[in-house]
C-alpha cells in the first residue's frame, strides 16, 4: 500500500510542476506576442531601452542610434565599432520613442554603461 501512496504523490508532484511550468510559458508568450504585434502594427510607444549611439564633430554630436538587446552585446558592439572608426560611440540607457523595433529618438540619456 505504500509504495502506491508515494507512486501517487510522484504523478501528483509531477502533474503541478507541469501544469506550473504551462502556465508560467504561457505568460511569458503572450507578453512576447503582444510586443510581437505592436511592432507589426508600428504602434509607437516610449521606454527606457539600451541603446548604443554614434557622435561625430568637434563637439561631439549625436548622429546615429541603435537599439540593443543587453548590455554585454552594446558593450561588444561598441568595442568593434571604435576599432573600425574615428567617431565615438557610448552605451547608455535612455528614454526613447520606439516604432517598429527601432528608436525613432532620444528623450533623455539616463545612465551611461561602462
Amino acid at each position: 500500500m505504500s509504495k502506491i501512496k508515494i507512486v501517487f504523490f510522484l504523478i501528483l508532484g509531477f502533474v503541478f510542476y507541469k501544469g506550473y511550468v504551462a502556465f508560467t510559458n504561457f505568460e511569458i508568450g503572450v507578453s512576447d506576442r503582444v510586443t510581437e504585434l505592436e511592432e507589426k502594427a508600428d504602434f509607437e510607444r516610449q521606454g527606457e531601452v539600451i541603446a548604443l549611439m554614434m557622435y561625430l564633430g568637434d563637439p561631439p554630436k549625436l548622429t546615429e542610434h541603435l537599439l540593443v538587446k543587453n548590455e554585454s552585446k552594446c558593450i561588444e558592439m561598441k568595442q568593434i565599432a571604435e576599432e573600425t572608426s574615428f567617431a565615438y560611440y557610448e552605451c547608455a540607457i535612455v528614454d526613447a520613442n520606439l516604432k517598429g523595433g527601432k528608436i525613432t529618438s532620444i528623450n533623455q540619456e539616463l545612465k551611461v554603461l561602462q
